[in-house]
């Protein structure tokens, strides 16, 4: 049998902090040494799908955390989220 992975399987999804990395770097890129627009264009296509990935996770993690604070009656007990 032979050890690769099979294609028909997807490849896990990224993390929020790969894909934060990922989107660094193509920042970095772009500023450094701007490419062809057609790359550019590319860029922008692989940097809106990384930051589609992030905004989805970062959803699903406020999701999480309202359901750990519900109050022992079931109730949501939501307070605003301070930056600090």
């Amino acid at each position: 049998m032979s050890s690769r992975p099979s294609k028909s399987q997807p490849s896990p999804e990224p993390t929020i902090e790969l894909s934060l990395g990922r989107l660094e770097k193509i920042v970095e890129e772009i500023e450094k040494n701007p490419p062809p627009l057609e790359t550019l264009i590319e860029r922008y296509e692989e940097g809106m799908a990384l930051l589609k990935t992030c905004r989805e996770k970062l959803d699903a993690a406020e999701k999480r955390i309202e359901i750990i604070t519900r109050t022992g009656r079931g109730e949501a007990a939501l307070e605003p989220f301070e930056e600090s």
